[in-house]
């Protein structure tokens, strides 16, 4: 039997990963310090690995795909196929930033300001290419985790770290001075396996179905009756991705109208729909929208 090696991200995008598959139509179960999870499908054998090796495993065959943030792409300088990106909304909708923050009372305001400093961060290779594209000398240092305290404690003169809103940054007392890059997560295929018409066609529909639940999360579904006098009034002051669909009821001067919309939206619309002459209005929630 084929059977695709699909590679699931330990961390903090695991929790999101595995609930987004749920939607998408994979129940995935985690046993207790297991990294080969259970899926329901025979053509599909789960690993857990973390993101931060996701893509070397994946560019040497280890995995057929996997998912990882394309800031861990180009430290490794792994060579994959980037089959889409996959914007977890549950753990944020922005992409992340990776940054360079000095000390706010610091003289350095620019990246030619650190000539022959020091610099910590977790991103070594990328933060290295990054200075030399500059021409700028610098002493990259890995750091294991609380990179913000090695600028607080002199361990280091600046930092490179990774962040959404910079509220962490400036709460440790740095201040940013310069954006080197925005990642986001991407679902990632071996060259070799992209080039397997059978793994490729399974890879596309895991794609195109994590897609569409991804799409389905900020959107609910909104159904609703309304006398025919009343729907033209009642349409056209509902959004849609499309036209609503509008179906006549069995043997009565009433419509039924269904649409999908923003869940953001729904708190001022329905007050509208009600006085526009709609009833029995029913919000339900979606899985995917393709």
């Amino acid at each position: 039997m084929n059977r695709l090696k699909f590679g699931i991200p330990k961390g903090s995008l695991e929790k999101a990963t595995i609930e987004l598959l749920a939607k998408s139509g994979w129940r995935i179960n985690v046993h207790h310090r297991s990294y080969f999870p259970d899926i329901d499908d025979p053509e599909i054998s789960c690993s857990i690995c973390r993101a931060q090796e996701m893509s070397r495993y994946v560019e040497n065959g280890t995995l057929d795909v996997g998912i990882t943030g394309y800031d861990w792409i180009l430290e490794n300088e792994s060579k994959v196929h980037i089959v889409t990106d996959l914007i977890y909304s549950k753990v944020s909708r922005k992409p992340a930033k990776w940054v360079l923050a000095v000390p706010a009372d610091s003289p350095y305001k620019k990246v030619e300001d650190l000539q022959g400093k020091k610099i910590a961060t977790e991103l070594v290779n990328f933060t290295k290419k990054y200075f030399a594209e500059r021409g700028v000398d610098v002493d990259v240092e890995f750091s294991w985790g609380a990179t913000e305290a090695k600028v607080v404690s002199g361990l280091a003169d600046a930092i490179v770290e990774v962040t959404e809103t910079g509220t962490t940054i400036r709460a440790h007392g740095l201040q940013i001075i310069e954006e080197l890059m925005q990642s986001n997560p991407k679902l990632i295929a071996n060259e070799d396996a992209w080039q397997d018409e059978w793994k490729r066609k399974k890879i596309q529909q895991i794609a195109m179905l994590m897609k569409g639940a991804l799409r389905a999360d900020r959107l609910v579904g909104l159904k609703m009756n309304c006398p025919k006098d009343r729907v033209q009034r009642v349409v056209s002051i509902l959004p849609s991705l499309n036209a609503p669909t509008v179906s006549p009821l069995y043997d009565q001067d009433w419509c039924s109208i269904e649409t999908v919309i923003d869940e953001g939206s729904v708190r001022e619309l329905v007050p509208k729909l009600q006085e526009a002459g709609a009833q029995g209005i029913i919000e339900y929630s979606l899985n995917k929208v393709l």
